[in-house]
């Protein structure tokens, strides 16, 4: 399979998750600033999950520059990153009804959680297939990877306890992967992409 057809599907199925995640969102009843008051924790949390399906969609979009081809497997580590990115709609409204409750709060990383290692496993099996040379600019950054995921598994048990602390890591982890990966681009001007 070409790899841009990979990356049309994925587009598509990104801009639908936003799609949904926007309808989700219920119009205020009433004309007075109060009104809006009450969907404050609905739209922050939009924000944020808007935010997170920008970074895949822009580090995904990198990633598949870097690759020479697409195989099977990851075909299937493609379509397990969309399924956990197609549950943050879900994650995102029950939390943001919910004012960050505890319970949705801990679902809400949970869901980032298991995005965050789909992605991981997308890029393990893109580097595989990469040829040496290449594979060295690709994998360079790892740290940022595995910080993800210890501020995410801090941050899911803590949810339960104090869930405002929990929101606060996942903001930051958010904030964390605004700054491009300068490797991924490295790779991308030698190939082209």
């Amino acid at each position: 399979m070409k790899k841009y057809r990979l990356e049309t599907f994925s587009d598509g199925v990104i801009a639908i998750i936003i799609t949904i995640m926007v309808l989700n969102m219920d119009v205020p009843h009433g004309h007075t600033i109060d009104a809006l008051v009450s969907v404050i924790p609905v739209f922050l949390t939009y924000v944020l999950s808007f935010v997170y399906l920008g970074i895949y969609w822009s580090n995904h979009h990198h990633l598949l520059q870097a690759a020479d081809s697409v195989n099977r497997p990851i075909l299937w580590a493609n379509l397990y990153l969309l399924f956990w990115l197609s549950l943050i709609p879900f994650a995102t409204g029950w939390m943001g009804e919910n004012s960050f409750a505890r319970g949705p709060a801990a679902l809400y990383g949970a869901v980032l959680l298991m995005s965050a290692i789909a992605y991981w496993i997308l890029r393990r099996l893109i580097v595989a297939s990469l040829a040496p040379e290449a594979r060295h600019n690709v994998v360079r950054q790892k740290w940022k990877g595995r910080f993800t995921l210890l501020l995410y598994g801090l941050a899911i048990p803590l949810a339960f306890i104090w869930e405002w602390l929990a929101l606060s890591l996942y903001v930051l982890t958010a904030l964390l992967w605004l700054v491009p990966d300068r490797h991924l681009d490295s790779v991308n001007s030698n190939t082209g992409g």
